[in-house]
């Protein structure tokens, strides 16, 4: 496993990232859609991430978000069905992971405007 690229693991109830060191220098992809992850601690060391789908798990917190800052490639992710965007529109949701994870090109199946960068980044 550790040439590994792509990790797809969703519907699995899972509820805590954990156990990735062996595939951090080549993992690419992470797919943990659908599953009941509240946290989203153990992701730091994966340097080669560019797409994280995290769609319908349990995410309350926009604090959980700032942990991906740290991933110099991540340019993919997808966040609907969480408790964070419940009270937000579309456009806002956007804004607020563009704040978090500037790099960002494509947030939930849609590419990243540059109108929108310029937004989040207060140009």
């Amino acid at each position: 496993m550790k040439k590994l690229r792509i990790l797809s693991l969703g519907r699995n109830q899972i509820k805590k990232i954990e156990k990735l060191d062996d595939v951090s220098d080549t993992l690419e992809e992470l797919w943990l859609s659908y599953n009941v992850i509240a946290t989203l601690d153990g992701l730091s060391g994966l340097t080669n991430l560019t797409t994280l789908y995290l769609s319908n798990n349990l995410i309350k917190s926009w604090d959980e978000l700032d942990k991906l800052a740290s991933l110099p490639k991540l340019r993919d992710v997808l966040f609907t069905g969480n408790p964070i965007y419940e009270s937000l529109s579309k456009e806002d949701a956007r804004l607020n992971v563009l704040k978090r994870i500037p790099k960002v090109a494509k947030i939930d199946g849609d590419m990243v405007k540059q109108t929108e960068r310029d937004a989040a980044l207060g140009q």
